[in-house]
């Protein structure tokens, strides 16, 4: 259900997901920030082996993460290659007790936000039926699993949406700290502020970057 250009690619959301759930094992809560460097495209027969790494912490108690796959072997059999491994992510993780003071503007950002009415005041609704017709013309395919916006409005530059998760993957919810394909549907709102009274915006735009990730 995430295909780009044809290719089934494993969402950036899933790999947010592996290197959050790495630093849980090692107390380090918060992703200060994760880059990726190159897509995992999903082969159509055979297995993927991934690999996750934490590294030592540094002089200021965070520690690099890297997310690495390898493909199972052309003929089928059950074993893998020893080839060198595809980095596809590297990162930095660190404990929420390092970035309060980072944090102070998003804790006052999401005390608005819990307090503020729904819809925000002021914001205008905003179409979102075509939505997944028109991210599928760009090249990107989201299946039933990623297709999660219900609903959406835009106050200036800023776009608000309801997200939700259906069938097997609401079951399925509590095995992540945040399921990837809830949270790819939610990032979906910002295709929203690329299209204006019909205007459509050319080529595939997907998030390599994050920063400032906590559950």
């Amino acid at each position: 259900d995430h295909a780009v250009m044809g290719s089934v690619l494993l969402p950036g959301t899933a790999f947010l997901e592996l290197a959050l759930h790495a630093g849980s094992q090692v107390r380090r809560d918060v992703l200060q920030e994760l880059t990726l460097e190159a897509p995992l495209i999903l082969p159509k027969q055979g297995a993927v082996q991934m690999q996750i790494s934490v590294g030592a912490a540094d002089e200021h108690d965070q520690r690099g993460v890297n997310i690495y796959s390898r493909l199972e072997h052309a003929s089928g059999e059950p074993c893998f290659s020893e080839e060198t491994w595809t980095r596809h992510a590297s990162g930095v993780l660190t404990s929420s007790v390092a970035v309060v003071g980072e944090r102070a503007a998003l804790d006052e950002r999401m005390a608005w936000l819990a307090g503020a009415s729904w819809p925000p005041a002021g914001a205008e609704a905003v179409e979102i039926d075509d939505l997944y017709d028109h991210l599928a013309e760009q090249g990107i395919e989201y299946g039933p699993a990623f297709q999660g916006i219900r609903a959406a409005w835009r106050r200036g530059d800023e776009v608000f949406a309801e997200v939700t998760l259906s069938g097997e993957e609401r079951e399925e919810a509590s095995s992540f700290g945040v399921h990837p394909a809830l949270l790819d549907a939610a990032l979906h709102a910002s295709a929203l502020s690329l299209t204006d009274a019909g205007q459509k915006q050319g080529g595939v735009q997907l998030p390599f970057s994050f920063t400032g990730v906590e559950i």
